[in-house]
């Protein structure tokens, strides 16, 4: 495991950057002409940078993002 020490600001920026990466990874997975092995990779890829959005952002916002796991 690895530790990073961050400043507010930081912390702020990271947030923005895991949200945005979360939101294309989301309009990605809605596309129905995209290749099954590829849906895979980018669930795989999102449930990673889920959860290191889910150790900054509060509850409410971490809910925006959680995906049912049934999800097709």
């Amino acid at each position: 495991m690895i530790g990073f020490l961050f400043n507010d600001r930081e912390c702020r920026e990271l947030d923005y950057v895991l949200r945005k990466e979360l939101d294309e990874m989301l309009f990605d997975l809605k596309d129905q002409q995209m290749n099954s092995e590829v849906k895979s990779a980018i669930e795989s890829r999102y449930k990673v940078i889920f959860r290191m959005y889910a150790r900054l952002a509060s509850p409410k916002e971490i809910s925006k993002y959680a995906r049912n796991r049934n999800y097709q």
